[in-house]
């Protein structure tokens, strides 16, 4: 990983356990202690706290009795690529770096040209907060599929903030519903 990005890495972890310390002295609580709405501030403290917090945990990928983990570093090391999409939550066309699912799947022994009882494959992946997608085993092959689903670890060039330090990005969809945020694990599971 280059300097830059271990300095945002350092600086994250520095900040969550400074939040942290800061957050258990007082409970965040969905109303306003002194009435009122929700203290929104609060609640994206909280949320900018859970994503560094994710950061220290590395990605698991299980497929059977076979898993790998992903830090930061060992994904900075792989080949990336880089897809645009349109983000219809955000109204804007991001840009995002990473390494393609399929790339992380196969020295599992996931098949990369899926056929047959392949095809009963399908992956459950999972975000820090407990959102869980799934995606079809051709969905994420290249022979299969066209669209690419990816593990990003960067967006517009820069480590991913407030949905990091991981992300998992769909092109070819037309909305984000299946993108997952502060991305923990990724498991196989055979459809029966």
């Amino acid at each position: 990983m280059n300097g830059k990005i271990e300095g945002v890495v350092l600086l994250l972890a520095m900040g969550a356990a400074m939040a942290g310390a800061q957050m258990s002295q007082a409970p965040m609580q969905g109303p306003n202690p002194h009435g009122g709405a929700p203290d929104m501030g609060r609640m994206q403290q909280q949320a900018t706290v859970d994503s560094m917090a994710a950061a220290k945990l590395p990605l698991k990928i299980t497929f059977g009795p076979k898993s790998a983990e992903w830090t930061l570093d060992k994904l900075a090391a792989l080949p990336h690529r880089t897809v645009t999409v349109y983000n219809e939550h955000t109204k804007a066309t991001e840009s995002y770096s990473g390494v393609a699912l399929i790339d992380l799947l196969t020295p599992l022994g996931f098949p990369d040209k899926p056929k047959g009882k392949d095809l009963r494959n399908y992956l459950v992946a999972l975000g820090s907060d407990g959102y869980e997608v799934v995606y079809a085993a051709g969905e994420v092959t290249p022979d299969v599929h066209d669209a690419t689903v990816m593990v990003a670890d960067s967006e517009g060039g820069k480590p991913i903030a407030a949905d990091g330090p991981l992300k998992l990005v769909a092109t070819g969809e037309k909305r984000p519903a299946r993108w997952v945020r502060n991305l923990v694990a990724v498991k196989v599971l055979i459809a029966p």
